[in-house]
């Protein structure tokens, strides 16, 4: 699981001492245990989907915050916010290309929105960005 290497990374900043990276796994699994309690409370197990949501949304928080500091120019968060974004994308899957979208929903029987929409969103969660699906299957 996610999870597991995102521990393993956790341990290793701490023996290297990188207080960069120890910060972002220390945040991420935060909102990982945070999640899980809220699943837990309705008897739902934590899965990788879900981690991966929660690692998208950290990256687009860490972009917010990258383009925030630009615009101060402060160097050295600048510095440690990409090293930050580059430590969580290691564990993203890697995301379908517009071709991959396109021939899984040529593929499809049924071509309308809701269907496709949902066949992603049930089968390729967190590995393709919907509103890529959406632009390819506008596009055709």
């Amino acid at each position: 699981m996610i999870i597991d290497e995102i521990k393993k990374g956790n341990l290793q900043s701490i023996k290297d001492k990188d207080m960069v990276a120890r910060n972002i796994y220390s945040v991420l699994l935060n909102k990982i245990m945070l999640e899980n309690i809220k699943k837990r409370e309705h008897n739902i197990e934590l899965t990788d989907v879900d981690v991966i949501q929660i690692l998208q949304k950290s990256i687009k928080e860490l972009t917010e915050e990258l383009e925030n500091y630009k615009k101060v120019n402060n160097l050295t968060e600048i510095e440690n916010v990409t090293k930050q974004i580059s430590i969580v994308e290691k564990f993203l899957p890697k995301m379908m290309s517009k071709d991959e979208i396109k021939d899984i929903i040529l593929s499809l029987e049924d071509k309308s929105v809701p269907f496709v929409m949902k066949h992603f969103k049930s089968n390729y969660a967190g590995k393709c960005d919907m509103r890529m699906v959406q632009e390819v299957l506008k596009s055709l």
